[in-house]
């Protein structure tokens, strides 16, 4: 049996089944020309307040100056694994409209389509790890972004790679059985 392969309680779609973050990426992986086109058409469809869609992504390829950019700005072991990943993605979120009116649920919204975006990969045979370690301050420098647009998080997205290639440390969480808190942990059934 794949360790990598949730066992879960209930049966669930093989793309969430198989979902996982590694942080080994095969550094010779790369992405052909529209190969990441169904991932963002699968985020472009996910659901939104008022249907305002208040997502925004920045796509960079590994040896582009953009992924330079936002490798620069990640923290902590981000920097040891993330360079090695195919493309990185900064995941932003409209939190006001053109007019200033304030988007509250933008962040969620942005979460909704980070979801369909991560199914959509998984589907695709690609292979996803958010990261919530970056400057967020710097990343809006480097790419001009206006105020109301704040970048929440980044996703790298590429082929797997060895887990030989990372620092012990990572590679001992690399291939860590996965663990998940019990369904009765974390639904509440009030009748």
């Amino acid at each position: 049996m794949n360790p990598r392969i949730a066992q879960t309680s209930a049966p669930v779609l093989p793309a969430l089944a198989e979902r996982w973050s590694p942080r080994a990426f095969d550094d010779a992986h790369a992405f052909p020309e529209n190969a990441l086109r169904g991932m963002f058409e699968a985020a472009r469809w996910a659901p939104s307040a008022s249907n305002t869609q208040p997502w925004r992504f920045i796509l960079a390829r590994r040896g582009s100056e953009s992924f330079a950019k936002i490798e620069a700005t990640l923290m902590g072991f981000n920097q040891m694994w993330a360079g090695s990943a195919a493309a990185l993605i900064v995941n932003i979120a409209e939190l006001s409209d053109a007019e200033g009116k304030a988007l509250p649920w933008a962040e969620y919204d942005l979460g909704q389509a980070v979801a369909h975006l991560s199914v959509q990969a998984q589907s695709e045979g690609f292979h996803l790890h958010q990261m919530g370690g970056f400057d967020r301050a710097a990343i809006s420098e480097s790419f001009e972004l206006e105020a109301r647009f704040q970048p929440i998080s980044i996703t790298a997205v590429g082929a797997i790679g060895s887990a030989d290639n990372l620092p012990e440390a990572l590679r001992e969480r690399e291939l860590a059985p996965r663990t998940r808190f019990e369904l009765d942990e974390i639904v509440i059934v009030r009748d």
